[in-house]
């Protein structure tokens, strides 16, 4: 597939996944997504084969997921990120080198954004700048992911790739009692910067659920100020958990109660999404949950593009 010139008004659609496994509820989840002719790339937020899960962490399931999502990942390119079922070593088998089989099976076009490691790149998509981040390397000052994310964002040229978006694993704003505060620390480093380069939306998975958030930060926080909680942010992103792609572990159904004020929509299902970037100011986005033999939409919202409206709330 020919891929689309960048420029600021041109129209592309993605596709959303992540946890996708090799189940039931993952060929349903890859079967609506191929149904819908708008998917022209898809965003996968990590969590590929679950071969860990499996006796000796059965490296067969990497070939058997390869064969799985063949059939789009054949005909459209599939944007990576790792999980940390991508770190994949059975040291009970002599086996210590991290996120080899990932690594060795799965490339993606890290060096052409001087990254020194395919955990973590760059990819420009029609009017889109994607950052692809890992949520199981180190990532405090000084080290490489670090340093190479506050070079990267200062090449962002926004009249050139207006939307920005990043995908990590594990999810910052998480409401659900599966892996609640696990991203914190990455957070707590990072999303100043998010903050002030005005990233439109964050996609994590990790979390066997959906969830939307406002557009939050917390980061002013200061707990003797009573600042201690996500405020709403014009100029922060849209944190959306899409870690219900089907994986052979089930689904996280345990969300907090009561659910927080910045939490926009959650629920315990299945499903895909798709982010249809229409020019450079708007993008309509949808989630769609499984339901037998189709996929029924059961969020949707329209984006109004951090940079080019930044005082205009979100419809």
């Amino acid at each position: 597939m020919t891929p689309p010139k960048v420029g600021p008004d041109v129209p592309y659609t993605f596709g959303i996944i992540g946890d996708l496994g090799q189940t039931y509820a993952s060929n349903e989840t890859l079967y609506n997504y191929m149904s819908n002719p708008k998917g022209q790339a898809m965003l996968f937020v990590g969590d590929l084969s679950y071969a860990d899960d499996h006796p000796n962490h059965d490296q067969r399931k990497w070939d058997s997921y390869g064969r799985f999502v063949e059939p789009s990942a054949a005909y459209q390119p599939w944007i990576w990120a790792a999980g940390n079922h991508e770190i994949d070593y059975a040291q009970s088998i002599s086996e210590t080198q991290p996120f080899k089989p990932y690594k060795n099976r799965y490339h993606v076009p890290y060096k052409a954004s001087q990254s020194t490691s395919p955990l973590w790149y760059s990819i420009k998509r029609a009017s889109t700048y994607i950052i692809v981040l890992s949520s199981y390397s180190t990532y405090d000052k000084y080290t490489p992911q670090n340093s190479w994310l506050q070079d990267e964002l200062k090449k962002v040229n926004r009249s050139e790739t207006p939307w920005l978006i990043v995908l990590v694993h594990a999810p910052w704003y998480n409401n659900n009692n599966y892996h609640y505060m696990e991203g914190e620390s990455m957070r707590v480093t990072f999303e100043p910067w998010f903050v002030e380069n005005k990233v439109d939306i964050v996609f994590a998975g990790h979390v066997h659920a959906y969830e939307r958030s406002e557009r939050i930060s917390n980061i002013h926080y200061n707990i003797t100020d009573g600042m201690s909680t996500p405020v709403k942010d014009q100029n922060a992103p849209i944190y959306i958990t899409i870690g219900d792609g089907g994986n052979i572990e089930g689904i996280a159904n345990s969300f907090t109660d009561p659910q927080p004020s910045y939490s926009a929509f959650r629920e315990a299902s299945f499903g895909h999404a798709l982010l249809e970037i229409k020019n450079r100011t708007h993008a309509h986005y949808t989630w769609h949950r499984n339901k037998e033999d189709e996929a029924v939409i059961a969020d949707s919202i329209w984006l109004k593009n951090r940079y080019y409206l930044p005082e205009e709330e979100t419809a």
